[in-house]
């Protein structure tokens, strides 16, 4: 279950990382806080990835196991902590300057593909978690669902902009994601996670 685990959080990593590479680039040429922001959520998500590879390489040893998974924890409800902060300053900022970003065609696919990728990953995440009993591999397995919630959210504010011209649907869609965002980052730094023992 251990190298399940760091193979999926492999997985995971490398996907993320071409995600963000892509959706930061996207974003800044359609002037999109939403995909910049989803962008940065990816390189967040690659930052729990390795957090959590570095939790699962602990697994061997008891004492280390446990100070592994209240650091992850920490890490991981941090880097949530900050992304909603910046989400919330720009989007704010975008609505009051009335700046509405131009169409995103990649960004349109990209939150599409997360919409299909992301929760294969997070349901396989989960199982690893709940089979070794890990709170901060659950914390990051919910981390990738979040990518799903996220990518949804994306996906309705860049195709109504693209469709309608309604500018304003960007920078309210990356308002829509900041208490998903802010809850999650919440539960992880008190040392919560929002998948219960029942989840699968």
């Amino acid at each position: 279950m251990v190298r399940r685990g760091q193979w999926l959080s492999w997985l995971t990593l490398g996907y993320n990382s071409l995600e963000g590479i892509l959706a930061i680039g996207a974003g800044v040429l359609a002037g999109s806080i939403a995909l910049v922001g989803f962008g940065f959520d990816s390189v967040i998500e690659v930052s729990a990835s390795v957090a959590a590879l570095w939790r699962l390489n602990a697994d061997v040893d008891p004492i280390e196991r446990e100070r592994a998974e209240r650091l992850t924890l920490k890490i991981v409800g941090i880097l949530f902590l900050a992304l909603g902060i910046y989400v919330t300053w720009d989007a704010a900022t975008a609505l009051v300057k009335r700046e509405g970003p131009d169409e995103s065609k990649l960004g349109i696919v990209l939150a599409a593909a997360s919409l299909i990728v992301m929760p294969l990953l997070a349901r396989a995440k989960r199982r690893v978690a709940l089979r070794l009993g890990s709170r901060a591999l659950r914390s990051e397995a919910q981390q990738t669902q979040l990518c799903t919630y996220l990518s949804a959210i994306l996906l309705g504010g860049l195709t109504l902009n693209a469709m309608f011209g309604w500018w304003w649907a960007d920078p309210a869609a990356a308002l829509i994601m900041v208490p998903i965002i802010g809850k999650e980052g919440v539960e992880a730094l008190s040392g919560h996670d929002s998948c219960y023992d029942g989840c699968a």
